[in-house]
């Protein structure tokens, strides 16, 4: 998918959820740190090495203002697929290594991020259609397959089936009623 297009479907995702172009562009930090990673990520894949490295500069110093402003970290080199959503603004840490699929939903307060020992040591691989609640942290070397629902305050440290709702510390699985009407 080209740059562009990943813009427009994680700002037509915005708009799903309401607002004009002016409140969303303007008002909305899940927005601004979904945009300027696109830009980041779209520079951190750049064959051109001199071009690339006086980007990145750029793209790092802009990554640490929007750090600073809405509380939200997705480093360039994070793989993120189209119509990603950050519903809140705040305390949102995504690892440099993390995969998120599809159409995905972050809450506030979210980390996902590297955990566990030896062979279990690594970053999760989150699927397709995920709805992830607030203040969830999902760690280790993990796979939440597609159509998951995290609830709030959950810790999810081993793997998650499809369709599954998952709830508490550390998260079981409530149910198979997967994230539809969430996403």
């Amino acid at each position: 998918m080209s740059l562009l297009h990943l813009i427009s479907t994680d700002y037509k995702k915005y708009k799903k959820y309401g607002g004009n172009f002016f409140t969303i562009v303007f008002f909305t930090q899940g927005f601004w740190a979904g945009f300027q990673y696109r830009i980041a990520h779209a520079v951190y894949k750049m064959p051109i090495p001199i071009a690339k490295q006086l980007l990145q500069l750029f793209c790092l110093v802009w990554q640490k203002i929007i750090e600073i402003t809405t509380g939200i970290s997705i480093p360039a080199s994070a793989q993120i697929g189209h119509s990603f959503y950050i519903g809140h603004f705040g305390g949102v840490i995504l690892n440099a290594k993390t995969h998120i699929g599809d159409n995905c939903n972050l809450s506030q307060g979210v980390t996902i991020g590297v955990s566990g020992l030896g062979e279990n040591r690594g970053v999760p691989k989150i699927g397709n259609n995920v709805y992830v609640g607030a203040n969830v942290v999902i760690a280790g070397n993990i796979n939440v397959e597609d159509n998951v629902l995290i609830g709030a305050c959950s810790l999810v440290n081993m793997n998650v089936s499809a369709n599954s709702v998952m709830l508490g510390v550390p998260a079981v699985k409530v149910s198979e009623k997967s994230s539809e009407g969430y996403i």
